[in-house]
């Protein structure tokens, strides 16, 4: 399979993680014609809307400024990152007005679309009304979208814990299951991704993200995948290494299992067949809870349900969400059963901006247009009909080896080898350059960094769909 059609010059230090930190090659390539390629560049679909013209400092101001001031910690896609400096529905523009169609959402966060009008004109009107009080005075905006998001969730899931992000949410989730169970005893999986706070960093299950600070009490079994995992799509075996976890690593009874639907940041994992059924089993045995995190595959984005978690047909004890949950504005929601939730008057627990009167009036807004626009049934539609030209295009290119998810959580995992599923790192950095500059944006994650990551918001349209293929398609021929 001929693939190097670019040329490593020199290595330089990067300042990524998964393939982002690693030190990989500087990639030169060149830049196809259209005699090239026998066929003329894809062209973006049109779309009725012109930016304001942009005043503001350059691309290379913006990164001169944030290297001397901001965490050396941050990083950011491309070789020549991109100014975004401003965004409608499924697009986003840079400093020149370029229009970009935006595959990744700003990492499955914007699910109604960028400036939606009805969240952005409710935001502005509550911030007029009232910015900021506190709980512990009265406010409809936390009770109203309480009330709506218990509505959306199954059997005795009622009662709303607003935070400021899906890792608050998880710690404070974790946290429930401990107190709960007087059980100090957490499992998780590996290949998962929690968050970045202390026990969220324990659940987390790549070394990319863990510092070697203090986690205890976290167990992590064996990865339900069904393309690297050892036991292929059996979720029934999977299942047994939770068993074995509790009998041989614990007391017996454990505090909980916390697990994604569908494992985000990596690399688009769907469990296996039947896992969640057989461990929320094995859990309640041993006296735990389980606690779904709906952070990315929640909100209607995987399109068949509303939550990742209903299509394994289980209900947990505590469902944690952030991230489309209010659209890009800062939110999270811990929902759990009223019995459940009483642990928390054994002390005083609050949370200064849980509940914020602008995020909780946002998240109602979110909340409607997804029913109004039937953003669900779009989702189910146009990825499955995403899905379906990607898997086409596996059929076309040999260096991609598995297309997975659902709705539009979609994953394309690259390989230099389908047998022995050898990572393409770099040809995964090259694609991706490559069809930025076509005018595609789209995520990278999974352990080695070759899985693009394709969630973007839920008005994505079948046209946007066919460009996006296209471009991969156009990229990929290349090399």
């Amino acid at each position: 399979m001929a693939m190097q059609r670019f040329s490593i010059k020199r290595a330089i230090p990067a300042r990524n993680l998964l393939g982002w930190r690693r030190s990989f090659a500087q990639l030169s390539y060149k830049k196809p014609s259209v005699a090239e390629n026998d066929r003329p560049i894809p062209k973006i679909p049109s779309f009725d809307y012109s930016p304001p013209p942009y005043t503001g400092p350059t691309a290379a101001e913006i990164l001169q400024k944030r290297r001397e001031y901001l965490s050396p910690s941050m990083f950011y896609f491309y070789g020549k990152p991109l100014n975004v400096v401003d965004g409608k529905m499924q697009y986003l523009f840079d400093e020149n007005g370029r229009r970009y169609l935006d595959a990744f959402g700003g990492i499955a966060t914007v699910c109604c679309g960028h400036c939606h009008p009805d969240v952005v004109e409710t935001i502005v009107k509550q911030t007029n009304r009232l910015q900021h009080s506190t709980n512990l005075y009265l406010n409809a905006a936390i009770a109203d979208f309480a009330e709506a998001l218990a509505s959306k969730l199954p059997g005795d899931l009622k009662v709303v814990f607003f935070t400021n992000s899906g890792t608050e949410a998880n710690e404070l989730a974790m946290m429930m299951a401990r107190l709960h169970t007087g059980c100090d005893d957490i499992i998780s999986l590996r290949n998962a991704y929690h968050g970045n706070a202390t026990g969220t960093m324990g659940a987390t299950a790549q070394s990319n993200w863990k510092f070697n600070v203090m986690q205890s009490g976290v167990h992590h079994a064996l990865n339900p995948d069904p393309y690297r995992g050892v036991f292929s799509s059996d979720g029934e075996m999977y299942a047994k290494d939770v068993e074995d976890l509790i009998a041989f690593g614990t007391s017996g009874h454990v505090a909980g299992f916390v697990s994604e639907a569908i494992q985000g940041v990596g690399g688009i994992i769907e469990l296996a067949p039947g896992y969640l059924p057989a461990v929320y089993s094995s859990i309640k045995k041993a006296g735990g809870l389980c606690i779904a995190d709906e952070v990315q595959s929640g909100f209607a984005r995987t399109g068949s349900h509303f939550w990742g978690f209903e299509a394994h047909g289980v209900v947990p004890d505590i469902v944690t969400m952030a991230k489309g949950v209010g659209n890009g504005i800062p939110l999270g929601a811990v929902v759990t059963t009223p019995e459940i939730a009483k642990v928390l008057t054994r002390r005083s627990y609050f949370n200064t901006f849980g509940g914020n009167p602008v995020c909780t009036a946002a998240g109602l807004a979110v909340l409607n247009v997804i029913e109004k626009e039937k953003l669900q049934e779009n989702a189910h539609a146009v990825g499955s009909y995403l899905k379906e030209r990607l898997t086409a295009l596996k059929d076309k290119h040999e260096i991609i080896g598995d297309v997975r998810g659902r709705g539009l959580m979609l994953g394309v995992e690259l390989v230099t080898d389908r047998q022995l599923k050898t990572p393409a790192k770099v040809e995964t950095l090259h694609v991706m350059e490559q069809m930025k500059d076509m005018g595609v944006l789209i995520g990278k994650g999974g352990f080695y960094g070759n899985a693009f990551r394709i969630t973007p918001p839920l008005c994505f349209t079948k046209e946007d769909a066919d460009f996006l293929v296209d471009v991969m398609d156009y990229a990929m021929s290349k090399m």
